[in-house]
């Protein structure tokens, strides 16, 4: 359909799983797209070679979005490649592993933190310019279910986290407004295809949660990428400031 053609995508931890899907679906719309990586370098090499030889636009870059100068080095690299930016959809983010709060340390817990908000704060902080310069440009920010209902046993740290991406995301959104940035979130549940339950969730946990939705079935990456697009699609746009729940109808906002 090409509705971004030619429209400026950075998407951090694009390289597997939901993020490799909303790459893709990016690249289908015209989008030139910027694959950011962290240690999944084949696979982001991949996927940037299957999107050119569909004939799109796309380019890998390697960072540590914890780090501030890691984030400098990504925020020059995008600046000299494209002088402005489009879209920033912020995907980065792990569980790391299941601790129950009296099982942590302090060092799981600000491992936590720096994956999954530090990040995401460093990186929209250096992408603002850039997006400003746009004129209409948008950010989407990957929340989840736990960070609406509290998440299951042992991921109290990664729900905060995610409940804190939510509130971030309502912050930002009147914050950037007035330069014409838009700033909305995905809440994806259970959505198989991604590391994330593939390494954290047992197949158990898995058939019980299907069990209980609505819909009977769980989400696939590609599920997500479409609403991250729409999100992401809506130019000189009135959504703002919003959250799309993508879980099948377990919880509904």
């Amino acid at each position: 359909m090409n509705s971004l053609k030619d429209k400026k995508a950075l998407v951090t931890g694009g390289g597997s799983g939901i993020g490799k899907a909303i790459v893709r679906e990016l690249a289908a719309q015209g989008a030139k797209v910027l694959i950011h990586y962290y240690k999944s370098k084949e696979s982001a090499e991949s996927l940037a070679a299957e999107v050119r030889a569909s004939g799109g636009d796309a380019d890998i870059i390697q960072a540590d979005l914890s780090s501030e100068s890691g984030v400098k080095e990504l925020s020059r690299f995008v600046e000299g490649k494209w002088r402005n930016l489009d879209i920033l959809v912020n995907n980065s983010g792990d569980l790391v592993a299941r601790h129950k709060l009296e099982e942590m340390d302090m060092d799981f817990y600000h491992r936590v933190m720096a994956v999954n908000l530090d990040s995401n704060i460093l990186v929209t902080r250096a992408m603002i310019p850039l997006l400003r310069k746009s004129g209409t440009s948008s950010i989407v920010n990957l929340a989840s279910l736990a960070g609406r209902k509290g998440g299951h046993a042992g991921s109290i740290i990664y729900a905060t986290t995610k409940g804190a991406i939510l509130t971030l995301t309502r912050s930002l959104s009147t914050e950037l407004a007035p330069d014409g940035i838009r700033v909305n979130a995905v809440a994806p549940g259970l959505i198989l295809g991604s590391a994330f339950h593939a390494i954290h969730t047992t197949q158990e946990v898995k058939d019980a949660t299907i069990a209980s939705i609505p819909l009977h079935r769980a989400g696939s990456c590609e599920d997500v990428a479409r609403a991250v697009v729409f999100l992401a699609s809506e130019y000189d746009g009135f959504i703002t400031g919003a959250t799309i729940d993508i879980n099948g109808g377990v919880y509904m906002a």
